[in-house]
């Protein structure tokens, strides 16, 4: 008895340890995001998850700066690229450059190789550059001319874009959708919050001031502990019925793919260890299935709508969650 209680103490203390690098990582981030505390722990669950990020909204409400804030509260390496519509995949990735002197090609690794890597409004940019950023997501490396090079660890890509303009973009395909473990919406800010943004920028930009507050081998650590937070079989059976729901909906074309099904089981462990929780219950699930699944389907034609297509993702997957029963 003595033993499990040892255990379990330093189990619970580990949690405790857990959530207060992530209440001081939200607390970093939200001196610049003011008034937008879920979509700042959404983005600190994709990081501990070990997924990357799409961002998408309407412009000026704070996409790249929740990048930004998020990379230069983390003590690691921080690269932004700008997607515009004459960026090649060598722009992203690197390329091989032949040296003179010595005769021979060397390899110049491009912005992606870094621990954090901002996707500045990726839907402006080519088909074949955003593709050269699949294989860097889903395996944490990329190969040129044959020749396999690591991603540093850990890696996170938060990309941007805006969901309403259309002259001079190119949709993410599905495939790459697919890629991004959560997709959020900032939204507009309250009034209260909106002054207080005024206010803190009327003599500086806070984001200057914002230090450091955890390092990559933190990060890590916290991945880990996420893999460690359990999930019961009636929860596994929970979500198993809502990822089946929309592979059977008429008002679908794409249902949820197994990826998608591995992210929010991985989410949601995520969002349990930030509660200070060493399980998962069924609110975890139902609160990640929007931001998990909404850019993973595909609506039908015949259903669809006046709403934009996220929207009438969305709203599909509410009235899902609606018919699946929960656990007790």
């Amino acid at each position: 008895m003595r033993n499990l209680k040892t255990i379990n103490g330093t189990a619970a203390e580990l949690s405790a340890e857990a959530v207060e690098k992530v209440d001081r990582l939200q607390r970093a981030i939200e001196t610049v995001i003011k008034g937008k505390p879920e979509p700042v722990r959404l983005a600190i669950v994709t990081l501990i998850a070990g997924g990357h990020l799409l961002v998408e909204d309407v412009p000026g409400v704070g996409k790249t700066t929740l990048a930004h804030a998020l990379a230069r509260a983390l003590d690691c390496k921080f690269q932004r690229v700008q997607f515009t519509s004459d960026l090649l995949p060598s722009d992203v990735i690197g390329l091989s450059v032949f040296n003179q002197h010595s005769g021979v090609f060397e390899w110049k690794p491009g912005p992606i190789f870094a621990n954090v890597v901002l996707a500045d409004e990726i839907n402006r940019t080519t088909p074949k550059t955003q593709s050269a950023l699949l294989e860097a997501m889903a395996e944490g490396q990329v190969t040129v001319e044959g020749i396999t090079h690591t991603l540093p660890a850990p890696f996170m890509v938060v990309a941007t874009q805006n969901p309403i303009e259309h002259h001079g973009t190119y949709p993410l395909p599905e495939s790459q959708l697919d890629r991004f473990m959560l997709r959020l919406r900032i939204g507009y800010p309250a009034e209260s919050a909106e002054k207080q943004i005024l206010r803190d920028r009327e003599y500086h930009d806070p984001l200057d001031d914002l230090q450091p507050v955890m390092s990559g081998v933190e990060i890590l650590d916290l991945q880990e502990r996420v893999s460690a937070v359990s999930v019961d079989d009636v929860l596994v059976e929970y979500l198993m019925r809502i990822v089946a729901a929309t592979r059977d909906s008429e008002m679908l074309d794409l249902g949820v793919s197994p990826r998608g099904t591995l992210a929010l089981f991985r989410t949601a462990q995520a969002l349990a260890l930030t509660e200070e929780r060493s399980y998962c219950i069924p609110d975890d699930i139902k609160r990640l299935v929007l931001p998990v699944f909404a850019h993973r389907i595909l609506v039908s034609s015949r259903f669809s709508s006046s709403l934009r297509r996220s929207e009438e993702a969305e709203a599909v997957l509410k009235e899902i969650i609606k018919t699946v029963s929960v656990p007790l």
